[in-house]
């Protein structure tokens, strides 16, 4: 049976400008069986034929059968798969991956192999027991020597059952007695029926070979024949040649290859998923704290009631200049009944008399803000009482000396937030007041906090503590179906009316609209949260562009790795997926413990600042699934030129 026929064969390297010719029409048949020695100086072209035969070249033109299939014009992959299913391989720099075991290096072929039958290939351990390494099974190639980690790549070349086995000077690299024992394990395994075609410059080597070819210049000068081919069964080729790259369990060979490669090289796959983490950990961090700004900002917001207009004192103006001294607005408690009766736009309305006042209680004493405010300021200001009562608009007609808490307030003066100081005296500027209820909690806005203050009724601030007979201040809340442009119009010309000053004097009083400074302050919120977004996504894009360096870096260091990968028979899909995967794998465990990192930052943050942070589950998955995405797209390039590249110029490679 003839498993070689070459007809016509030649080879022309293109090099630029120069083109270089090898081969010039060889014609060759080799049998099942034989033993054929190539012999020829450096530079006849032995070497380029030995690597058309074993599939990893392609010749420039003529007809080459393998076991009577024409396969000078198949793909890569059609060619891969056909390296992996009946050619073996042994290469003089043996060529045997570092991290790997002697044991998980045989296996590796079978990870490539498009047929997954029962017996489809060899034990590796008996592989390596054959091969006298059964105590070794467990080492890798840097615990061992040069003749044993030949014998290594010798079990992995018979793993798939070859029709024939490739021998690239074989034993150059050995002394004489691993020669010997190369060279008997080759003869047993030609005896037992394994074609071997053998690359070498030695003479004294052909006397193990059935047949010696000679070679010089790029043509066969001689052919002889010393023995006759050994007598072995047909093998069937009626195969189809082409990887089934997406199945499940060839997945998880990329994802275990893909793991010992990350694992083999700590110290890269550490650099590579800091840079992600640090990426995610900034976006996660900066999210919390874009989140809490713009929720503490709509609580306040919330905090403000709807609908809301607030009326301050105006001031008159000179040439344009604006100026105190002139005629202004002064703002009384008897305009809060006289526009809620004349302005049938209002709703509710509250005066503000406000300033700071020092409070004295349970032996301590603390200085806060206080605000004099009107009955309807709870619905106002959503602030009814969390515990106790609100004051009644008889106890601000009285001047009652009554009093609400916020919750700091109660925390300074008993130590305790949640202490009940319902019925309990204090005083505040030395004027004893019983607390009757203690405000709702409002949280921080800023650089102020909401739960730092005491509100009492707004004439006994004004007459006992204060001191004025002006209010600061007032809010008006508009009744839903008024227009609160008009609204705002009323109140200026009835409070000008009122105080007998000029129509046209509208600057005398100041109105705004709260709904405007609410969707402000939101679209501040929102840029805000966009602005550390942004600056955390680049970031994570510079993160990723880190990934696709190391990963070229990567596809440089391990060449010669993807050529004995490709030899083996791997395809261009099977390299592209297990450096994508690789890629992949590091974004996704940079992006864990960078979601992990980030939340423990927004936490640190809001402890040592104060700050309101929120990690969301929508920040946590965004961020995941980003990295993972990063992974995807930084991957795939440098993936992309690992997987297109030539077999024997990456076994060459330096």
């Amino acid at each position: 049976m003839k498993v070689i026929e070459l007809k016509n064969i030649k080879k022309t390297y293109h090099l630029e400008k120069l083109d270089v010719p090898v081969l010039h029409g060889i014609t060759l048949t080799i049998e099942h069986g034989e033993f054929v020695a190539i012999m020829g100086h450096s530079g006849s072209g032995k070497s380029t034929l030995l690597n058309i035969l074993g599939l990893l070249d392609k010749p420039s033109s003529g007809s080459f059968k393998l076991a009577g299939i024409e396969v000078s014009k198949y793909c890569d992959n059609e060619l891969a798969a056909l390296r992996n299913r009946y050619l073996g391989f042994i290469f003089q720099q043996f060529n045997l991956l570092s991290k790997l075991t002697a044991l998980e290096n045989v296996h590796l072929p079978v990870i490539y192999s498009s047929s997954k039958k029962e017996n489809a290939s060899e034990d590796p351990a008996k592989l390596l027991k054959l091969v006298g390494l059964s105590e070794r099974m467990t080492h890798r190639p840097s615990e061992m020597s040069g003749g044993q980690q030949q014998r290594v790549a010798i079990a992995r070349s018979l793993i798939n059952k070859p029709l024939i086995i490739f021998a690239d000077e074989p034993t150059g690299n050995l002394d004489t007695k691993s020669t010997k024992e190369i060279i008997d394990i080759l003869k047993n395994l030609n005896a037992s029926g394994i074609t071997i075609v053998m690359v070498t410059h030695e003479p004294e080597l052909t006397a193990y070979a059935t047949r010696t070819v000679q070679m010089q210049d790029g043509v066969i000068i001689s052919d002889v024949k010393t023995a006759p081919a050994q007598n072995i069964k047909k093998q069937n080729t009626d195969e189809n040649f082409k990887h089934k790259a997406f199945s499940l369990s060839r997945f998880k060979d990329y994802f275990l290859q893909a793991q010992r490669s990350l694992i083999g090289n700590k110290m890269r796959s550490a650099l590579s998923i800091l840079g992600v983490m640090i990426g995610v950990a900034s976006l996660i961090s900066m999210l919390a704290v874009g989140t809490g700004a713009q929720k503490a900002i709509e609580d306040q917001v919330a905090g403000l009631g709807s609908n809301l207009l607030t009326i301050s004192p105006g001031a008159s103006q000179r040439g344009g200049i604006s100026s105190e001294s002139g005629a202004r607005l002064r703002l009384i408690p008897e305009d809060i009944a006289d526009l809620k009766k004349n302005v049938r736009e209002i709703s509710k309305i509250s005066g503000y008399a406000s300033g700071r006042a020092q409070i004295v209680a349970n032996g301590k004493n603390y200085n806060t803000r206080l605000d004099g405010v009107s009955l309807d300021y709870a619905e106002l200001r959503t602030s009814q009482a969390a515990s106790g009562r609100f004051f009644t608009e008889e106890e601000n007609i009285q001047r009652q000396r009554v009093v609400l808490l916020g919750k700091t307030v109660v925390k300074q003066l008993w130590d305790d937030a949640n202490f009940n100081p319902i019925g309990e005296f204090v005083k505040i500027n030395r004027i004893d007041f019983q607390v009757i209820g203690v405000l709702p909690e409002k949280g921080s806005s800023g650089w102020r906090d909401e739960d730092d203050k005491i509100i009492m009724p707004l004439n006994t601030a004004m007459y006992r503590v204060i001191g004025t007979k002006y209010i600061n201040s007032m809010d008006v809340q508009i009744k839903e179906d008024a227009d609160m442009s008009e609204a705002a119009d009323k109140i200026t010309q009835r409070l000008l009316f009122t105080h007998r000053m000029p129509a046209k004097n509208t600057d005398a009083v100041r109105v705004r609209n709260m709904a405007e400074i609410q969707e402000t302050m939101s679209q501040m919120a929102k840029a805000f949260s966009l602005l550390l977004g942004s600056i955390a996504f680049i970031s994570l894009l510079v993160g990723g562009i880190g990934i696709m360096n190391i990963m070229f870096v990567s596809v440089s260091e391990r060449t010669k790795e993807i050529g004995l990968r490709k030899a083996i028979g791997a395809n261009n899909a099977d390299i592209l997926f297990q450096f994508i995967i690789e890629s992949i794998f590091v974004c996704c465990a940079g992006g864990i413990i960078g979601i992990i990192c980030g939340s423990l930052i927004s936490i640190i943050i809001s402890k040592i600042a104060g700050w309101t942070t929120s990690v969301t589950l929508s920040s946590v998955f965004l961020a995941f699934g980003f990295s993972a995405i990063t992974g995807l797209l930084f991957g795939v390039w440098p993936a992309r030129k690992a997987s297109l590249l030539n077999p024997i110029e990456a076994l060459r490679h330096d």
